[in-house]
């Protein structure tokens, strides 16, 4: 029995649907391998701020894990990969994470858990045991949806921590709460990472129960209508991907069709999103190097979300509740 979603469709509506799925993805890794390096260089780190800067890194590294769990024979992941083994091993990059003292913990973990093959380093471990030692590995009084983000970068690192379970976040987050909602009334991003991480970005099974997810799908799927509605691109992307890893397959749906059609539609010459938004597009006089600011993120999202869409299933969908996972020691 499958457990992916779809609605009856014709080949040639589908093979429209992977044709736009493998140019969006070619054209935006294509843009990411040319000018992500702007992000380490001596120019780059005069003209950007410290933590945006640091955080676009970090979402770099994030894209690299998942392009080489993916598709790891993709020559178009070296250039990108580089930029992020440059970057982990500058000395100073420790000290840049605690540039802003609100996002030096929760950096600190995605740096370690996120550091490439081979920079396993003193520093790495040193900022683990500091997380450790000062309690953010423990609940306290994380929101559930920054203790869901803490504990899936606490596993990638491969530290020991004391946050509860899977479920029992999922069933405190707002997605699980979201289902009567309206759609202006949820938060895009919130909604989506509780998905990426309860599913590790789908290459792990989700831990929902059938009817769990449908809830779970129909929100998102009312979400990526609305974003579409509104011409928002990266958020639309967002949500693409949310519907993979939820099990259904948005090649083979209208809505799928429709967002991935505007993203096609809007994408520049060169490959990349010029913005987040239809209201909030790069200007036609922004030089290269704002350019960039307005076409890093949404560029990156939407490479994300084609690569998975385009090399990777996500794991089927249980029909009986999972077993309770236990927290580390």
């Amino acid at each position: 029995m499958t457990t992916r979603t779809s609605v009856p469709d014709t080949d040639g509506g589908t093979a429209a649907s992977e044709d736009a799925v493998a140019i969006l993805s070619a054209g935006t890794g294509r843009w990411l391998g040319l000018h992500a390096g702007r992000l380490d260089s001596p120019a780059g780190r005069a003209e950007l701020p410290v933590t945006p800067r640091v955080k676009a890194l970090l979402q770099l590294a994030l894209l690299c894990r998942c392009w080489h769990r993916a598709a790891p024979d993709d020559i178009a992941l070296k250039p990108v990969l580089a930029v992020v083994e440059h970057a982990w091993r500058q000395p100073d990059f420790p000290r840049l994470i605690g540039h802003s003292p609100a996002s030096a913990r929760p950096f600190g973990l995605i740096w370690a858990a996120l550091a490439p093959a081979g920079a396993v380093t003193d520093a790495r471990r040193g900022m683990l045991d500091r997380l450790s030692a000062d309690g953010y590995l423990k609940p306290r009084r994380k929101s559930p949806y920054l203790h869901l983000g803490t504990r899936f970068y606490a596993e990638l690192a491969g530290v020991g921590h004391e946050l509860a379970s899977y479920e029992e976040l999922y069933a405190r987050s707002s997605l699980a709460r979201a289902h009567d909602l309206p759609v202006t009334e949820l938060d895009v991003c919130e909604v989506t990472d509780t998905v990426f991480y309860l599913s590790d970005y789908g290459f792990r099974d989700i831990g929902l129960v059938a009817e769990a997810r449908e809830r779970a799908l129909r929100v998102v799927e009312r979400l990526s209508d609305h974003c579409v509605r509104e011409g928002a691109w990266e958020y639309a992307a967002k949500l693409l991907l949310a519907q993979h890893c939820l099990g259904s397959d948005p090649l083979r749906t209208p809505r799928g069709a429709a967002a991935l059609g505007m993203l096609t539609e809007v994408r520049s010459p060169d490959g990349s999103l010029p913005g987040k938004t239809a209201r909030g597009r790069a200007p036609a006089s922004a030089t290269p190097q704002q350019y960039f600011r307005w076409a890093y993120q949404p560029t990156l999202v939407t490479a994300l979300t084609t690569l998975l869409l385009a090399h990777h299933h996500p794991h089927p969908v249980p029909t009986t509740a999972p077993p309770t996972a236990r927290r580390t020691p």
